[in-house]
This record gives C-alpha cells, structure tokens and sequence, in this order.
C-alpha cells in the first residue's frame, strides 16, 4: 500500500524485507520508510497521480481559451502552467516544507514565458528555476497560478462562481450542492444606464434572486476575490474597459 500510493509501482526488495518482518506494523520503522521513500525520484509520482488529481490538473489542455480574445495562449503555455504546480508541489514534498505554502509562499517555479506573463522581471530562457515573488501580493500559493485559474475559467471569461466552486471542493473539502432545476444563466444584460456590466456586477445581480444565494453565499466570496486574474492567469484592474 505505501509503494502503490507513493510511488505508484511495485515495493522494491527493501521495503519488501521490512514487511517480511514485521517492521511496518512499527510506527517508528514505518516513518522511516516513508522518509526514505519520499526522497527516491520514484516519489515524484505521488505529485502526478495524487495530487494533480486531487487539484483536478491533470489535464492541462482540458479547457481551451478563446482564440481571438487570448492569442498569446497555446498547448506550450498549457504545459508550462502545469510544470510550474507540478515543481512546487514537488519542492513542498522533498524539502519538507509547511503544507501551509500551498496557499502562501512567496516563491513560484517559471521560466521566461511564465514570467514575463505574471509580469515578473528577470527570469530568461525556456528552463524552469524556483524565483522569488515580488511582495507585491499578486502571487503566491497554487491559488495565483495559471493552471488553477485557468481550469477554474470559463474560455471566454472568468467564473467566480467556478472558482469559488473549486476552492470549497478541491480546498475546503465542503463541495456546494448542485443547482436546483431551473436556475437561470447569469444574465448579462448592460445596466440601466447602458454600461457594460463585469462578472463580478454580474454575480451580484444572480445572488440578488432568493433561491441563489444560498449556494452562492458561500462560494462568490472566494471567487470574486480572484477577479484581479483573466482566464489565463493575468492580472488586471479592469475588465471591458
């Protein structure tokens, strides 16, 4: 069971002896194999076939943003968003580090077509190098990167309601239950005035109905707040204009 789950491949001769006598029945001797275990490059699979599919990742050319609206967007970019989640939950494994850093860290894993798209100064060349986020809190923790934003994006525009949906499923392990029958799509009509509305004005109109709110009391909040990120994991202040 412990070589299946970490390394997703058959025990090797010693953990194989350890079981023949007895010695994983052991706390003691049982940590010391997980330790040794997690330090072999055959661990790398717990971050492939764990946690990417714990984070719903593994398929980083799933969702396929508008062509016209995302140009700079393609199946290099889609790899490049899963390697950089792929390298910190991997540096968050082997060095031990506080489980707490997948929500906050302030260092990511990118190489130059990364950097450049978080607006991040410095990073050169197509390798992949751990760099030090700016303290500006715009990244930071799996939340701020493009493979989470984008999985949790519709192909035309953010969702606050999908990512607040994929943090209470994948995050808080609190899942909302499915809409009732009938709930109508976000209505996306301008204002009075004629201006254009943002996803967020949007939200806020859908939850104003009584058998919304209830579900979207509780993820909005979550989404909303990462209105500042596009589809592809940009920053912005504005949205149409």
């Amino acid at each position: 069971r412990l070589s299946y789950f970490l390394w997703s491949t058959m025990p090797d001769e010693t953990l194989l002896q350890q079981a023949r006598r007895g010695k994983l029945g052991d706390s003691a001797s049982r940590e010391m194999q997980v330790r040794r275990m997690l330090s072999d490059p055959r661990a790398d699979a717990l971050i492939d076939n764990f946690a990417l599919q714990w984070l719903d990742l593994r398929n980083p050319e799933a969702i396929r943003p508008d062509g016209t609206i995302y140009p700079e967007y393609d199946p290099n970019l889609a790899r490049a968003f899963q390697q950089e989640t792929r390298l910190f939950l991997r540096s968050i494994l082997r060095e031990n580090r506080s489980i707490l850093e997948i929500l906050s860290s302030d260092y990511s894993f990118l190489n130059e077509r990364l950097a450049r798209l978080y607006a991040i100064e410095g990073v050169y060349g197509t390798a992949f190098r751990r760099v030090t986020l700016p303290a500006n809190g715009q990244r930071g923790g799996i939340i701020g990167h493009g493979s989470v934003l984008l999985a949790s994006s519709h192909p035309a525009q953010t969702s606050p309601i999908l990512r607040g949906k994929w943090i209470l499923a994948n995050l808080l392990n609190a899942p909302p239950p499915n809409p009732p029958a009938g709930v109508p799509a976000l209505d996306t009509k301008p204002s009075a005035d004629g201006r254009a509305l943002t996803t967020r004005e949007q939200i806020e109109r859908h939850r104003s109905s009584p058998l919304c709110a209830r579900c979207h009391v509780k993820m909005d909040p979550y989404g909303v707040a990462l209105e500042n990120y596009d589809v592809i994991g940009r920053w912005r202040t504005e949205e149409n204009g």
